[in-house]
């Protein structure tokens, strides 16, 4: 059985986590990666109905998309769970349980700036939020702690989809996660 791993996206809405998700996903896949996604907004949908947003609720919710990451990461499996996922310490607690089955744990922080943010959003939501019409909106009303040493800074303001997807696999090759297409070709 191959090592399992926890892709963990994070970032503000509209960063671009599902986005790279949708990108690499299949990537994954036609490498033979058995890949699961847990995107947060499912999540929210399916194992997390009825909690708000709160500090605590939002704890929750990360702490049950980490709790299905490891299960499935200490099978073999290779995870992509993308959440805003805002506290530092919830982050660090996952990270923790996932590494301490012997699954790898590699952090993506998918960062971009409020005025791009802005721009990408279809739905108004950060110019409500920062109108005070939507409160405990992460990064205008309710805080975002940023990852001081992530395994991955993805810059979405400047990096193409390809780029930032390039730079993920880049790095699971170089940790020994999936195999080289090189490596692949040769037979290796």
């Amino acid at each position: 059985m191959s090592q399992g791993f926890t892709l963990w996206f994070t970032g503000l809405s509209g960063a671009g986590k599902t986005t790279l998700t949708d990108a690499i996903a299949p990537q994954l896949r036609a490498r033979g990666v058995n890949v699961e996604v847990l995107d947060g907004d499912e999540v929210r949908t399916n194992l997390s109905k009825g909690l708000g947003f709160s500090k605590e609720d939002r704890d929750t919710n990360i702490r049950r998309i980490g709790y299905v990451s490891r299960l499935l990461s200490r099978n073999g499996v290779g995870v992509i769970a993308a959440a805003i996922s805002p506290y530092r310490e919830i982050r660090d607690e996952v990270r923790q349980s996932i590494e301490a089955e012997g699954a790898r744990f590699i952090e993506v922080f998918v960062k971009a700036s409020l005025e791009t943010l802005i721009a990408r959003d279809v739905k108004g939501l950060y110019k409500k939020a920062i109108a005070g019409e939507i409160k405990q909106f992460t990064g205008v009303s309710d805080p975002y702690e940023e990852p001081l040493d992530p395994e991955i800074l993805i810059n979405s303001d400047s990096e193409t989809v390809e780029e930032s997807a390039a730079k993920i696999v880049a790095k699971l090759e170089s940790l020994g996660l999936i195999a080289s297409l090189a490596a692949k070709a040769g037979g290796v």
